[in-house]
């Protein structure tokens, strides 16, 4: 079945939600129709066996315990498929029983499936109910009857299409509810891509017999990514065997993923249900291949106190020991959370995370965000990074990244990150039709172009240099440093200034008297310009004996404030040792590359232009405790420039003028 099929297959069930018009808002269909899809899928699979699967049900001898009378039935439905129904029903033979009967008779077939099956329904989907709404509706009938006319047997649908069926329904159900259909799925190319890339230089790991490998994704969906992963990984090598682990936070997709599981032969078990962040359900598992494509910019506030409470307590020896990102975006959170997934043996573990522009250069020196990206160069993990092109999701038109991270990287790429640009028309066809956002898809050849460029890593003078760019580690690094500069200020006794003391919370808050005899001493200092702060404060202090009046220390620097203003030719105010005092108005931050010097880096950029700045060389990072906040960023934009020229003036000029001509001979047309 060509994709082109499969979409109107996903039209042909969408057309069914029309008849929930009316009695379901439309932000209710998926929770009638994804069900129904499931249901009609495991009973296409499971017809053919039904005789045998009964008798199977009859000849098991009493007391046997249900994981091997399990066992027993599993094996007469056959093949891989783990799951069972025990009804006499299928949704075929419903058709001729009693309409009348009909909601009765699939609450019984929906509660003989094997209790793993009928979890799914009962708990995840929440089937009854919908069932009891059809029914009350008066539109159960008219909705079973249209999917008894789909075949979804394997040999007509495969699992690969049937991914692309719940990813065309999901899409569907999303847009009409404004639900963010990029936490479901992720396009099959996308996916793709990740894939080929993630097992791009592993040729000799994944050759030959007895081959095991790992692949887990800790925000599943409906497991697309699972099931495109084993699919490659089987066509490279048929013999391999490929466990599949995943967890999943909404219960329809959960569903979904969970169920694909059983009638492919996984362990249905593998695949978790709830919030991996709060309730790791693989704790303590390891695993060869990692991918995902965590919610973009969904916060964690809800979580935070779990979260930041096991990166407190357990620092490094958990998952978050870096860091924590800021409370608005959780996909850093993620990338930690499978690091720690990361495998120390021989093969090490491989990681394909897709994520938005923020992780890359969100937060300064010191922040969250930057100490985690920090710890992934540092320990040097991060192997590549690939910039999409946009309105390549069905949700959103923005930017994407893949990131590529492994600690097992081979020789040639130890020490080095590789920024691919993947962004241009070079690497994306526009779509005939657009779904939703999605406007765009990345071609199969331009997929291997891709592909091979990463492959390619440091043959870049290939004529690859404008689209991919290798870089030491420490190119992404720089030094925070704080540049002070003197503060310097005159000061005045004139009325307007004396006016701004009520501006001064201590001051204002003086009883009024003392307000007043304050002001009066300070109008008999008259208005002489002071460009020195030590000799104003003499005199200051000498006005205030003289008239015998006494201020405590706050009160004096209240009004040294409000008589004060900045003056670029006034002496340097300094500290009770002599030293400069800075100016925090005037305080900057320079970003020192790691590779330099900072004082090489001040002498060069600052000095000349700010001869009496200096660096606080308190101000220092909190690991290694330099001179300077150590921080991480990637700057695609930087790296990826392409200089466009301005048109020429006299094309434009003529375009102009162009224009006026048209827009005069339509106004003569109005006017005649």
């Amino acid at each position: 079945m060509q994709r082109e099929e499969v979409r109107n297959l996903g039209g042909f069930v969408w057309s069914i939600a029309e008849i929930l018009r009316g009695d379901f808002k439309q932000s209710e269909y998926g929770k009638v129709i994804l069900p129904f899809v499931v249901l009609r899928r495991l009973d296409c699979i499971l017809e053919s066996t039904k005789a045998a699967v009964l008798e199977a049900a009859n000849s098991v001898p009493e007391g046997v315990d249900d994981a091997t009378r399990d066992m027993i039935l599993f094996s007469a439905v056959g093949g891989n498929v783990k799951v069972y129904n025990l009804s006499r029903f299928t949704l075929t033979t419903l058709q001729g029983q009693d309409p009348g009967q009909l909601h009765a008779n699939l609450v019984d077939y929906i509660t003989k499936f094997s209790a793993n099956v009928r979890d799914i329904f009962l708990d995840k989907f929440l089937f009854t109910d919908q069932l009891k709404r059809l029914k009350e509706g008066g539109i159960l009938w008219n909705v079973f009857e249209r999917f008894t006319e789909i075949d979804l047997h394997p040999d007509t649908v495969s699992n690969i299409e049937m991914g692309y069926l719940f990813e065309e329904l999901i899409r569907r159900f999303s847009e009409i509810s404004n639900e963010t259909a990029g936490e479901h799925f992720t396009p099959r190319e996308v996916i793709r891509l990740i894939v080929e890339l993630l097992i791009a230089n592993d040729d000799t790991k994944l050759t030959g017999r007895g081959i095991i490998r790992q692949v887990y994704d800790p925000a599943c969906g409906t497991g697309g990514m699972l099931a495109l992963t084993e699919a490659a990984l089987q066509e490279f090598n048929p013999s391999i065997r490929v466990e599949l682990f995943g967890q999943e936070l909404n219960g329809e997709s959960f569903g979904i993923c969970k169920s694909d599981m059983l009638v492919t032969g996984h362990d249905p078990e593998q695949i978790a249900f709830g919030n991996t962040l709060t309730q790791d359900a693989h704790k303590d598992k390891k695993f060869h291949y990692m991918l995902s494509n965590p919610p973009y910019g969904v916060d964690w506030k809800k979580y935070q106190d779990a979260i930041k409470g096991e990166a407190d307590t357990l620092g490094f020896d958990g998952r978050f020991g870096a860091g924590t990102p800021r409370i608005s975006d959780g996909q850093l959170l993620f990338l930690q959370h499978m690091i720690s997934k990361m495998r120390d043996d021989e093969i090490g573990s491989r990681i394909g995370i897709v994520m938005n522009g923020s992780p890359l250069f969100t937060g300064g020196a010191g922040s969250g965000e930057s100490e985690i990206r920090r710890w992934m160069f540092e320990n040097d993990w991060v192997e590549a990074i690939v910039a999409l092109p946009t309105d390549l999701f069905y949700n959103t038109g923005i930017q994407t990244y893949v990131w590529l991270l492994t600690n097992r990287k081979p020789a040639d790429r130890r020490g080095k990150v590789q920024l691919i640009d993947a962004s241009s028309e070079r690497f994306w066809k526009s779509m005939r039709k657009s779904l939703g956002s999605k406007r765009r898809e990345i071609p199969e050849e331009a997929r291997a172009d891709i592909v091979r460029i990463y492959g390619g890593l440091l043959n870049g003078g290939r004529g690859e240099g404008d689209v991919a760019k290798i870089f030491d580690v420490a190119d992404f690094g720089h030094r925070e440093v704080r540049v002070e500069r003197p503060l310097r200020l005159n000061f005045q006794a004139s009325r307007e200034r004396i006016a701004r003391l009520a501006d001064e919370k201590v001051f204002a808050r003086l009883p009024e008297d003392e307000q007043e005899e304050i002001e009066v001493v300070l109008l008999g200092m008259g208005d002489t310009l002071f460009t020195n702060r030590d000799a104003f404060n003499k005199a200051l202090a000498k006005a205030f004996k003289v008239e015998g009046v006494k201020i405590a220390g706050p009160v004096r620097k209240a009004v040294l404030s409000g008589l004060s203003e900045r003056d670029e030719d006034a002496d340097i105010c300094t500290d009770k040792d002599g030293n400069p005092e800075p100016d925090t108005d005037l305080r900057d931050h320079e970003l020192v590359p790691l590779k330099e010097d900072w004082r090489e880096y001040i002498a060069r950029e600052v000095t000349p232009f700010a001869p009496d700045a200096w660096v606080d060389e308190s101000y220092r990072d909190a690991r290694d405790r330099e001179i300077g906040r150590v921080g991480y960023e990637i700057n695609f934009n930087r790296y990826f420039y392409r200089y466009t020229p301005p048109r020429p003036l006299d094309e434009i000029d003529a375009e102009l003028k162009a224009l006026e001509a048209e827009i005069a001979g339509l106004l003569r047309e109005v006017a005649a």
